[in-house]
């Protein structure tokens, strides 16, 4: 049986990962994985349970009954919890703020990172994005992509998404974000050996794509 392609693009919010994977995957024809939707599912299934986000001991306890169900096709991403979908809940303020704490609980890590590569094994080749796939999660994947942009870009983008938020209190929000995400003891962001890096600052969306399109190929 043969190993299937992963393809790991890890970076920071807002340096276009999701756009791009999607994208890559439907141009290779592959198999797509947001874990960052994963965490967001599980945290708003903690804060609809009451759970409070910020006692690690009690995010561990109620994460071992949360039923996570991610679908991998890059054209119809889904993401629900139990039956309930819950793609659009998870991207509101409320979980958004919740997130990164869940995140940083160890036994979060081990449940979902569990997940994730069980769908990865069930695939004919993935392109899965993240902020610890090349280094965790598929430390041996074939191709390893480290997506950055300029802070000032990464917010633009992110307050965009957000129906035209404030840019300057998004950056400030993602900076917050990048030093918990960078300094957390479980699986802390970090560029992964042998990851390519790409810098999305200066590039349009299919730029991004083709780039990583390119490296896929030559590999």
């Amino acid at each position: 049986m043969s190993t299937p392609l992963v393809v790991a693009i890890d970076g920071p919010s807002g340096s276009g990962k999701s756009s791009t994977s999607r994208g890559v995957a439907t141009r290779l024809g592959l198999a797509y994985l947001d874990t960052g939707a994963m965490y967001r599912a599980m945290t708003w299934a903690l804060l609809q349970a009451g759970v409070d986000v910020d006692d690690p001991a009690a995010v561990a306890a109620a994460a071992e009954h949360v039923d996570v169900r991610s679908g991998t096709d890059p054209l119809d991403p889904t993401i629900h919890v139990g039956d309930t979908d819950v793609s659009g809940p998870i991207r509101g303020d409320r979980v958004t703020a919740a997130v990164s704490p869940v995140a940083t609980v160890p036994r979060v890590r081990e449940l979902l990172v569990d997940l994730q590569r069980r769908a990865i094994a069930a695939s004919d080749g993935i392109v899965v994005e993240g902020r610890d796939i090349g280094t965790v999660v598929a430390p041996d994947a074939a191709v390893k992509i480290y997506l950055v942009a300029d802070p000032t870009a990464r917010a633009a983008r992110r307050a965009a998404e957000q129906g035209g938020a404030d840019a300057a209190a998004t950056e400030a929000s993602l900076a917050r974000r990048d030093e918990i995400d960078s300094s957390r003891a479980a699986s802390p962001l970090t560029k992964a050996d042998g990851a390519t890096v790409v810098d999305s600052t200066f590039l349009t969306l299919d730029e991004v794509i083709d780039a990583i399109v390119g490296i896929v190929e030559s590999r």
